[in-house]
């Protein structure tokens, strides 16, 4: 089973993309509410080295290989935050010597008012930063961040980047009913991101378990206005809501019990996606989900009426 990477999945914005898992379980600079992994344990803004890097880029290569490169981005998108591994620069420079696909990374931005994190994140050849909020007071409430972040030095440090990033940079804004719905904020956060001129603009809503039952997603109403903003202030061109059900994702890869447990450690899979990618792999994938949740490694969870099947972690601490 690999140990730093997982999928491939399907991704709206990426195509193929092979997952890189390079930050420990829950350990982040934002606690945000909605978070689909639930509350951040290990509280951090230090950058420092959690993994050899040598070992994920090794990890990498194999897997990709595995796959004969059929993969459109490999992309660091772990269960915290990327940018906080200090070594996430040489290991995108040489994963990028070593197989074809493009690399992207899916940061939440807060680490970036510093140089070393920019500049790592600069390797990439796709970055998509978080943008939830420019209100310090929503901010709070929605990404609930590390009581040592300044947004102020965190959007600075955003159109810092945007100036000299050669590679495709995309914004993804979650919107959560009653805390960054209000037409202000919205209006202010779609001015913001047009500042920074990404290719591409996403807005989002909650689709799996988030960290906060009272999360819910706007109402339909509240979506088509956002859209209608982002478009009116960044182009119809640039802006993409993401709030259609994910696509079926391709078959499993590898054994049928880790291809679940490495993927559903990162994102919760709607049962229905799971069982039609363990038929390629497995005469019984319900049998397979099954025996995982006998064992306590998976639990299945109902989320605004559909079923997902989420990793379990309850003895897991690091």
């Amino acid at each position: 089973m690999p140990k730093y990477t997982f999928g491939p999945i399907i991704s709206r914005r990426l195509g193929l993309s092979l997952g890189v898992n390079n930050i420990p379980y829950k350990t982040c600079s934002y606690s945000c509410i909605y978070c689909q992994l639930g509350r951040t344990e290990n509280f951090s803004i230090e950058r420092r080295e959690f993994y050899n890097w040598k070992e994920i880029v090794n990890d990498v290569e194999r897997t990709v290989n595995e796959l004969n490169g059929k993969v459109d981005y490999i992309t660091f998108v772990p269960d915290g935050e990327p940018l906080l591994d200090k070594n996430i620069g040489i290991e995108i420079s040489e994963i990028k010597k070593r197989v074809s696909p493009k690399v992207a990374v899916i940061t939440n931005s807060s680490l970036l008012y510093l140089e070393g994190a920019r500049s790592d994140l600069s390797e990439s050849d796709l970055a998509s930063v978080k943008v939830d909020a420019t209100r310090e007071d929503v901010w709070r409430r929605i990404n609930r961040p590390h009581p040592k972040l300044s947004l102020s030095s965190i959007l600075d440090g955003i159109k810092e980047f945007s100036k000299t990033y050669r590679g495709k940079l995309i914004t993804e804004t979650m919107l959560v009913d009653g805390v960054n719905s209000e037409t202000k904020s919205i209006e202010e956060v779609a001015s913001f991101i047009n500042s920074i001129n990404p290719a591409k603009a996403y807005i989002s809503i909650p689709v799996r378990p988030p960290a906060e039952q009272f999360v819910k997603s706007p109402s339909p109403d509240k979506l088509v206005e956002a859209h209608e903003i982002f478009k009116r202030i960044l182009g119809e061109e640039k802006v993409e809501l993401l709030n259609l059900p994910e696509p079926p994702p391709p078959s499993a890869h590898g054994s049928s019990e880790d291809w679940i447990l490495s993927v559903t450690s990162v994102h919760p899979q709607k049962l229905e996606y799971a069982l039609n990618a363990l038929s390629g792999i497995t005469n019984d994938p319900e049998g397979v989900i099954a025996r995982l949740e006998a064992e306590g490694m998976i639990k299945t969870v109902e989320y605004a009426g559909s079923k997902f099947i989420v990793r379990w972690f309850e003895n897991r601490k690091k």
